[in-house]
């Protein structure tokens, strides 16, 4: 074996793809008589949509999933000038760091999730919501990232990455994950809130009404619709008779 061929993941995989990549390419190489290493790392991103080149030049970590030592040497060489001012570096088995992404999407998701049941909740008891917000963020095991209200996630990783989640663990390992269930449920749910505002104020039948709706991606600096909160509130107000601009 004089030449090596690393094979880097950068996706949101179930977990195991690594392994399962890895199988498909030894057998192969075998099939074809062919000796040459080719070990797969599995390197996920964690870039936001809207910050993606800042993400990238400025990690805040880089996570890198192999048990081959001069793999993860020769990845760590080509990200050592996104490395500079200290290690960000974190070394781990490639189905862990399969893992981290899905764990680290679907905790951001439950903290928005659970964010806007405080929000709904402060507003029938009395209290300002942005208020509490500066109270509980200014808690250094907490801090104020992900910690705004609003009308729910969307976009393609949160939901995407929740429910493959809930998925890979009933279906895989048996597991039930209840509270990742209660924050796509409550996500969905968030979405109409606005609509419900809106009945509360106006009726159930909305037929002459016309509603400017302001910010149609699903955040700010981007033009990605997907899951997109504004797309169920639209249907919702055409569907009572609102006419929508």
């Amino acid at each position: 074996m004089d030449k090596q061929v690393i094979v880097v993941n950068k996706s949101t995989v179930p977990v195991g793809t690594a392994d399962l990549v890895s199988n498909i390419i030894t057998d192969a190489l075998l099939e074809r008589k062919k000796k040459f290493s080719c070990p797969v790392v599995s390197n996920p991103e964690f870039l936001k949509e809207g910050a993606a080149i800042n993400d990238f030049m400025k990690p805040d970590r880089i996570i890198l999933g192999s048990n081959d030592k001069n793999a993860l040497n020769i990845l760590k060489e080509i990200y050592s000038p996104f490395n500079r001012n200290h290690d960000k570096v974190i070394e781990m088995d490639a189905r862990s760091a399969e893992f981290t992404k899905y764990a680290s999407n679907s905790m951001l998701a439950a903290r928005i999730s659970l964010m806007n049941e405080f929000a709904n909740l402060a507003e029938n008891l009395g209290a300002d919501i942005e208020e509490v917000r500066i109270g509980i963020g200014s808690d250094s095991r907490i801090g104020y990232d992900f910690l705004y209200p609003g009308c729910g996630y969307g976009g393609s990783c949160f939901p995407k990455d929740v429910n493959s989640l809930i998925y890979e663990a009933e279906n895989k390992a048996g597991v039930n994950l209840s509270i990742l269930k209660s924050v796509q449920e409550v996500n969905e749910a968030q979405k109409l809130i606005l609509v419900k505002k809106i009945r509360n104020r106006f009726g159930d039948d909305l037929s002459g009404l016309t509603f400017a709706i302001w910010g149609l991606s699903f955040k700010p600096n981007t033009d990605d619709m997907r899951s997109a909160p504004s797309i169920k509130i639209i249907n919702e107000l055409l569907n009572r008779g609102a006419k929508v601009v």
